[in-house]
């Protein structure tokens, strides 16, 4: 996907990996001082021309404040001219890293409601990790806060699916679906538990849909952990950060019902098909590439059009919107 501008835009996973080789980068030129960025590539296992573009990020990066004293140098006709690698005013990178007191009880609220719903085998990471925290006086500050067990729907068989992603394994869910007052039994790959909006969902390959898809855990009625490992199809999480559609080069199809209010839209952006609709509205499909795109539209739009399928976005939408109107409302905007 291009963005408004034509250029490629980066997604939220390239992002993270960039921050990750940041994080590496810097502790390892601390370390070794003056290197060539062949010998650094090599080292951190990255590309030299990948490293080249981290490096150019890296000297913005730096302390708040955002002054020239604040960042970190990166010498770039060094690194231009010789191949070279030299930084400076990034000593404090390698100081120990201490906790403030809020800092401390943000984590400690964190790992105690993981702990409520985690898998055995998580559960003794993070009780572990609290008795360290707690051993070094770190959770002082959290010890009067109470962090109240998840009772929503679905939340008891929060164990038994983290468990299942962590097994690397199958699971076996019995799943309602309210718009056709329907019951299955289905058999899927799990990937992660996410939220998005104010649902939670487990996302997961589904063999009876032979696809993705999303499961709202308030709507799975029970789920068995199977002995069968799951595929390449589940080996890895989908970064859902952004929505459930991203800009990765694939697009979905969207059906939307427009009433006459709305129905300008298939004459300004392409439309795969049209038909008629109950009432004089207009069902159109659109192949969908960015989920904040369509969700723009949707509210340029409103009330006068709503989401038909698919069902996650028709609900992550419903979420947002709901969200919107809550500020109005608590007095956010204005």
């Amino acid at each position: 996907m291009t963005s408004a501008g034509g250029g490629p835009k980066p997604t939220v996973h390239a992002a993270r990996e960039q921050v990750g080789r940041l994080l590496a980068l810097v502790p390892f030129l601390h370390q070794h001082g003056e290197v060539r960025i062949s010998e650094a590539a090599e080292a951190l296992g990255v590309d030299a021309a990948q490293l080249d573009k981290d490096l150019r990020v890296l000297f913005m990066c730096g302390l708040p404040g955002g002054f020239p004293d604040d960042l970190i140098n990166v010498d770039l006709d060094a690194l231009e001219g010789e191949g070279i690698i030299r930084v400076d005013n990034a000593d404090y990178l390698a100081r120990p890293v201490r906790f403030g007191p809020s800092e401390a009880a943000a984590l400690v609220v964190a790992l105690r409601a993981v702990e409520q719903s985690a898998s055995s085998e998580t559960r003794e990471v993070v009780e572990r990790t609290l008795a360290k925290l707690e051993a070094a006086g770190a959770a002082s500050a959290a010890q009067q806060i109470h962090v109240a067990a998840d009772t929503s729907p679905g939340a008891e068989l929060l164990p038994v699916l983290q468990g299942a992603i962590e097994h690397g394994l199958q699971l076996e869910i019995s799943y309602y679906v309210p718009s056709r007052d329907d019951q299955s039994s289905r058999v899927v790959e799990p990937r992660a538990i996410t939220r998005v909006g104010d649902a939670t969902y487990l996302d997961a390959w589904c063999h009876t849909a032979n696809g993705d898809r999303a499961f709202r855990l308030d709507r799975i009625v029970s789920a068995t952990e199977l002995s069968e490992a799951v595929s390449e199809r589940a080996a890895e999480p989908r970064d859902l950060s952004g929505g459930w559609f991203r800009g990765d080069g694939e697009t979905v199809a969207v059906t939307l019902r427009l009433q006459p209010a709305a129905q300008w839209v298939p004459e300004y952006y392409p439309v795969n098909e049209t038909s008629p609709g109950p009432d004089g509205t207009l069902d159109v499909v659109l192949d969908v590439a960015s989920e904040s795109w369509l969700q723009q539209l949707l509210f340029r739009v409103a009330p006068h059009a709503s989401v038909i399928a698919p069902r996650e976005f028709a609900e992550s939408f419903t979420a947002d919107a709901r969200a919107a109107l809550r500020l109005y409302q608590d007095g956010g905007v204005g």
